[in-house]
């Protein structure tokens, strides 16, 4: 089960390979500050530049004044954030001794130096840090943001920022047409799922397509009679008329057939898609007869295997699109 009940296991809203990006930085001199969302863990460099050792993080000179060095980050989807998780793997005698969090929320498309002068609410309090290490920290609950800034007390290096939170999507953005009712950007989120050992579920909703087998959803081989399953919560209450089932990359361990099952508002289950041959290394699509309007899908997998892609395009219903705008609401500063 994946735990959404866990701050941790919920999605890193600021992942650059899910359209996070780090926008500003007082200070690179030693590291740039983009490494700081870069999806995968930190590695270890043995090189020396001009400017000294060569670090797979953020990293600051050493300040001669009193102060504290910051880098802002825009999400790649905007949400709640319930935890932040500042990793200063590698960073041993230059790791700095204490960091905050601030959000912000800011419309539209603004500028480093609009940013600057936000309106910045703390996230993560004044908070010790132990160097080469997954310093994970619980965030309280607080409004939607859609930018957030690190600020390392006094200085050194970072290797990553982790914000993991659930998304809230701009419902004017899901009114445009059909849309992907089960990506992470626009508020699908895996609520559960029977096996995760080689790939997170969550990057079954993720951003364009997958780049190789380790950008999926994969699980250990069965050795008996059952089969893997994800529960996916839409962005909303919608009508799904096209599937798509991509197992790219995924060749000698796709999934020999699948199924999806919808769950509607009230509890009950309703067939999608019949249980139905699949191809290695193919994007699948499937479309559905749209007459029934559904909260929740299961992915089913038989027996096992992996899948790079689950996209599950249609329309939110009239309920979906007041629920998507009271949560917009209700979740503002």
């Amino acid at each position: 089960m994946t735990g959404v009940d866990d701050p941790f296991g919920l999605p890193d809203l600021a992942r650059r390979d899910l359209g996070g990006a780090v926008v500003a930085a007082n200070d690179e001199f030693f590291a740039a500050k983009e490494n700081l969302v870069l999806p995968g863990p930190a590695q270890p460099r043995v090189e020396f530049g001009h400017r000294g050792k060569e670090y797979d993080g953020w990293e600051t000179r050493r300040r001669r004044e009193p102060g504290s060095d910051w880098a802002i980050v825009r999400l790649g989807m905007p949400g709640l954030v319930a935890g932040v998780v500042v990793d200063t793997a590698y960073f041993l005698g230059n790791f700095p001794p204490q960091a905050s969090v601030e959000g912000a929320s800011v419309d539209g498309y603004p500028s480093a130096a609009e940013l600057q002068a936000a309106d910045w609410s703390p996230l993560l309090p004044l908070s010790p840090l132990a160097g080469g290490t997954v310093n994970a920290f619980p965030v309280a609950p607080a409004p939607r943001v859609t930018h957030v800034r690190l600020a390392i007390h006094p200085d050194g290096g970072v290797a990553r920022l982790r914000v993991h939170g659930t998304v809230v999507p701009d419902p004017r953005l899901l009114e445009a047409g059909p849309v992907d009712l089960a990506a992470l950007e626009n508020g699908g989120l895996v609520t559960a799922v029977s096996n995760a050992f080689y790939g997170t579920p969550h990057q079954l909703l993720g951003r364009g397509f997958a780049r190789s087998m380790g950008e999926g959803w994969e699980t250990a081989r069965r050795r008996d009679d059952g089969n893997d399953w994800v529960d996916v919560a839409l962005a909303c209450e919608g009508t799904v008329t096209l599937a798509e089932l991509d197992t790219s990359y995924f060749l000698g361990n796709a999934p020999g057939a699948a199924a999806l099952t919808g769950r509607t508002a009230g509890g009950d289950e309703v067939t999608l898609l019949p249980r139905t041959r699949l191809q290695p290394d193919t994007r699948h699509r499937f479309v559905l007869p749209g007459d029934a309007d559904v909260t929740a899908v299961r992915l089913d997998v038989f027996p096992d295997g992996g899948m790079a892609r689950l996209r599950l395009w249609g329309r939110p219903t009239e309920a979906g699109r007041a629920a998507l705008e009271r949560r917009w609401a209700d979740t503002a500063r």
